[in-house]
């Protein structure tokens, strides 16, 4: 069993947070005897969102060792919002871009931690039978780390696919991205990248389970990056990771509106930008970081005017370490900041 592993048996805490959705919104157009048709108006709207959910990722948890610092580190660089949700039982952070909950921020269990569980972002796939999916993950050689769990966010499971790489299931989701228009607004998870033994193998366990679908980039499709679809719309890629990435796993990339300028909010806020920002061919602009607690994340964006520093040594490393393969499938060559 790996640390990751051992972490997520005691991270029963991922699986809920308290701030509970109220279905039966306040509005100003709603008097007494309207109360009941906006009840049953606002769950409609509620099981639409839902359903327009289903096989994409719909919710991110990041556990960290200073929920404090993380906030206030993410609102600085990604420009999100932080609303303490605390209740007695459960201490939990909301993270939300403008009016919109797109995460959750809580402490990296402390069990966790002396077991050597590291901070790490966590993303949530809306399904719509819980246990039916947990039943084909273990079918498919996957790992189910946290059995389905019932939760303030709806129901979960922690899993793992057949090379390791952990995410998790929520049917039911309280809290989410809406409808999958957020992919390109500023704030939201804008892709879904992940790092596999073998990307080739890999590909259709989640295409069998989600309904994922293989997408054609610019690239030939025998390349080492494959798209991949959910409903028609292109989300993430996959790839297989080079050696010196220990451990298969999912990277998210958070949408921003000038990179160079939230680049250097992650260094300022004492986080690494370990490669990039380096610019693809259709004009956006990538790069992957380490916030200050360790966990990693990714940014997209454009460029603003910027300095024109040189790719230092260690980016370029990290470069060499990824295989030279930026996200949405191109080939990639460190360029001079402009």
């Amino acid at each position: 069993m790996t640390l990751v592993q051992i972490a997520f048996m005691f991270m029963n805490a991922v699986a809920a947070f308290s701030f509970i959705c109220n279905t039966v919104r306040a509005r100003s157009d709603c008097n007494a005897c309207d109360l009941v048709q906006c009840a049953i108006v606002s769950r409609l709207e509620w099981r639409i969102g839902l359903v327009s959910q289903l096989g994409r990722f719909a919710w991110y948890e990041l556990l960290t060792t200073d929920v404090a610092a993380a906030g206030a580190f993410y609102g600085k660089v990604v420009g999100w919002d932080a609303k303490d949700v605390s209740t007695p039982e459960l201490a939990y952070t909301l993270l939300t871009a403008g009016d919109v909950p797109v995460g959750g921020l809580m402490d990296l269990p402390e069990e966790g931690r002396r077991l050597g569980a590291t901070p790490r972002w966590v993303g949530y796939v809306a399904v719509d039978d819980m246990d039916a999916t947990a039943t084909q993950i273990r079918r498919r050689g996957g790992a189910v780390l946290l059995p389905p769990t019932d939760s303030n966010i709806g129901r979960v499971s922690v899993v793992a696919d057949p090379q390791k790489a952990t995410f998790a299931l929520v049917s039911g989701l309280t809290y989410g991205q809406g409808q999958p228009s957020g992919l390109d607004e500023l704030g939201r998870v804008g892709w879904h990248e992940l790092l596999a033994e073998d990307r080739n193998k890999i590909f259709d366990f989640y295409g069998g389970l989600f309904g994922w679908q293989k997408a054609d980039g610019e690239t030939d499709p025998a390349d080492l990056y494959q798209l991949f679809s959910a409903a028609g719309q292109t989300i993430g890629g996959m790839l297989t990771k080079q050696p010196s990435v220990s451990q298969s796993c999912w990277l998210h990339y958070f949408n921003v509106d000038d990179i160079g300028k939230a680049a250097k909010s992650v260094n300022n806020g004492g986080g690494r930008v370990l490669q990039g920002p380096t610019e693809l061919p259709d004009g956006c602009w990538i790069a992957r970081c380490a916030d200050p607690q360790g966990a990693l994340f990714a940014l997209q964006g454009a460029r603003g005017p910027q300095d024109t520093e040189q790719p230092s040594a260690s980016e370029v490393a990290w470069s060499a370490k990824w295989g030279g393969i930026t996200s949405q499938g191109r080939m990639m060559l460190p360029k001079p900041k402009r």
